[in-house]
């Protein structure tokens, strides 16, 4: 891969990379992957033709202020550990790569950030945990490396970060439940480090910079839900926090950005739609809306590099059925122009609808559902179903554009995605209600959804198929062990089944940090009744399950592939026991139990182009077969 830096950097397909101004014909390579992951390149046979493949693909780059230095990371295949690599970019007399570009290579490298041309702030990753923060000098030697901090708590992740506008470095301790953040200001020589609050329960902030103020998001708002406040530079402590800005009842703040003299907020509205909302700084009680596109679902904002203009924010929106669109917001102007070429809104983008709905779960929790279909919703009871859903750590349901979502979508498939308590689309409230003893109202909140679909006149049980990752895997579980009925069919990828065996194995990775998630049924006698009672794996009875896919990896760390084994033996031993004792089962048919077992992939699934289409077309023809549905139809070729 090739990096061209014309004023700013660009990517380029290749082994390396380069840079160049537009007035240069030939652009420096500065980098090469090959040289930077020392050798542990793969070589494999393709098409009987020796092809050499590298292991090591990039992750993240940083500039240093006056584009002396760049940082990057590469990620080997198949593993979560990352290396740091720091080149030279000042000019040389040779045009061919050189090794001496390669000041220094740092192993285990997660966040990293310049404070200055020559200082580079950084965390390590130790198994899934970043405790540690390290600062590097460079010398005329090469480097001097010294640890600045380590977080003792091993239910906090540490990483850094640097405020949009350069100035202020944030080391950033968080834990589930709380955070505490320390600063350093890159503008003083000294480079200091200094506490803007200390860690206290359930207070949660983050931290930008503007002018003297800090500007942080801070669950301080009615409820504990998150507001904006301002604090001065020299006195950051929660004494002198003053509000600027708290959202209206049921709107919730997702993320913050501070451009010129704007506070710019992504926000969700009481029927998780998305909206941003615009504080001027010096006149906060003048804050304003942005409407968005009725179908935008996922926001992604780009931070303005060293060469753009710091008063617009770009952002990319998109929608699981909807590839992303490029937006310039000019929050002085009040203008947010598309990429089109009129700047208007792609409002209409191809014949897709997105409603919105809303499901009363049984304690009378009003839980939001993002439906998208074609045609009006009457018509959608002949129509299959493809449910999605999370519900934990406080986490937004992923509704990035998905190529084979829009695919189904154009296949008459209808998409519903389940915004259930213990994720975050309602706020830090919404996380809290479904967390520890409260994880049965996620539960009870998926079963309301799909009841709430099927009595909208959208499809039926017998047409609906439930699919769900990682910690997703939970509630679904759970809604088969008590409900086999309303669904025919679920696909599950890295999932999480042993909640009960996981959160009693304290060696395991990420036990002692989830605690504050799960429970502990070691030391607690009610986290433990509360686990068992939901436990997908601990709760299955012999009944006629829906047809399953599992889809687990040999190289996941995070979810043991013990437990997904565990789950599929019992599974397939309590729909056997189920058929053998029960005399009319004879006339079901029996549900198909798929275990796909990747090997070498991690958490997040194989990282080659090819083994993921594999994957999604296993889906897909599982999804297919299992609902009774005719193969997709390949879209007809126009005539010239």
């Amino acid at each position: 891969m090739d990096i061209t830096m014309c004023i700013s950097l660009k990517m380029m397909v290749s082994t390396g990379w380069t840079r160049g101004r537009a007035s240069e014909l030939e652009p420096e390579q500065v980098l090469n992957v090959a040289q930077a992951s020392r050798g542990d390149e793969k070589t494999e046979f393709v098409n009987e033709a020796r092809e050499q493949r590298f292991q090591w693909t990039i992750q993240r780059i940083r500039l240093s202020p006056e584009e002396k230095h760049l940082a990057a990371t590469l990620k080997p295949n198949y593993r979560e550990e990352l290396r740091c690599v720091v080149v030279r970019l000042e000019r040389r007399n040779f045009s061919t790569f050189d090794s001496s570009h390669i000041i220094l290579t740092l192993d285990k490298v997660l966040s990293f950030e310049w404070a200055t041309d020559d200082v580079l702030f950084y965390t390590t990753l130790e198994g899934l945990r970043c405790s540690k923060v390290f600062r590097l000098d460079l010398t005329s030697s090469g480097g001097r490396i010294t640890s600045i901090y380590e977080e003792t708590r091993p239910d906090v992740f540490v990483e850094v970060a640097l405020s949009g506008d350069r100035q202020i470095l944030s080391i950033n301790c968080n834990s589930r439940t709380s955070s505490e953040v320390m600063l350093i200001n890159t503008t003083v020589s000294s480079l200091e480090l200094f506490l803007v609050q200390p860690r206290q329960p359930d207070l949660l902030y983050h931290v930008e910079h503007w002018r003297k103020w800090l500007i942080i998001l801070a669950s301080t708002g009615p409820g504990q839900e998150y507001q904006v406040v301002q604090a001065p530079l020299s006195d950051p402590s929660m004494k002198t926090w003053v509000s600027l800005f708290s959202p209206g009842p049921g709107t919730v703040v997702k993320d913050m950005d501070v451009i010129g003299d704007h506070c710019v907020l992504v926000a969700r509205t009481p029927t998780c739609e998305l909206v941003l909302i615009v504080v001027p700084l010096t006149h906060p009680k003048e804050a304003y809306t942005i409407q968005l596109p009725s179908w935008a679902c996922a926001i992604e904002t780009k931070k303005p590099g060293l060469t753009k203009p710091r008063h617009m924010l770009e952002l990319l929106i998109s929608s699981p059925v909807h590839p992303p669109v490029p937006f310039c917001l000019h929050p002085e102007d009040r203008l947010l122009l598309s990429g089109t070429k009129d700047g208007s809104f792609p409002e209409n983008q191809g014949s897709y609808t997105t409603t919105r709905l809303e499901a009363y779960s049984q304690d009378g929790t009003l839980v939001p559902v993002t439906l998208f279909h074609i045609g009006p919703v009457e018509g959608l009871r002949q129509a299959p179903l493809l449910v999605h859903v999370y519900g934990a750590y406080g986490r937004d349901l992923n509704m990035e554009f998905c190529p084979e979502k829009r695919l189904l979508l154009e296949q008459g498939w209808a998409l519903a995605y389940c915004h259930i308590r213990g994720g975050g689309e309602r706020g830090l409230s919404w996380q809290r209600q479904a967390r520890v003893e409260g994880k049965q109202k996620g539960v009870e909140d998926l079963q309301a959804c799909l009841q709430h679909l099927f009595s909208s006149g959208v499809s039926s049980p017998s047409l609906t198929a439930l699919t769900a990752c990682s910690a997703g895997a939970v509630p679904v579980g759970a809604l088969c062990n008590r409900h086999a009925h309303m669904m025919q069919a679920v696909a599950l990828q890295a999932p999480f089944l042993d909640v009960l065996g996981t959160m009693e194995d304290p060696s395991l990775p990420l036990t002692l940090e989830d605690r504050e998630e799960w429970g502990d049924p070691v030391g607690n006698p009610k986290h433990r009744l509360t686990i068992t009672s939901y436990c997908p794996l601990h709760n299955i009875i012999p009944q006629r399950y829906p047809s399953m896919l599992l889809t687990a990896y040999s190289g996941d760390a995070r979810v043991p592939l013990s437990g997904v084994l565990k789950y599929t033996e019992q599974l397939k031993k309590a729909i056997q026991k189920h058929f053998t004792v029960n005399p009319k089962a004879e006339y079901e048919p029996a549900p198909n139990i798929v275990l796909n077992i990747q090997p070498r992939a991690n958490h997040l699934g194989p990282e080659d182009f090819e083994l993921m289409l594999d994957e999604e077309a296993l889906k897909l023809a599982f999804l297919y077969t299992e609902l009774g549905l005719d193969p997709p139809r390949l879209p007809r070729k126009r005539k010239r």
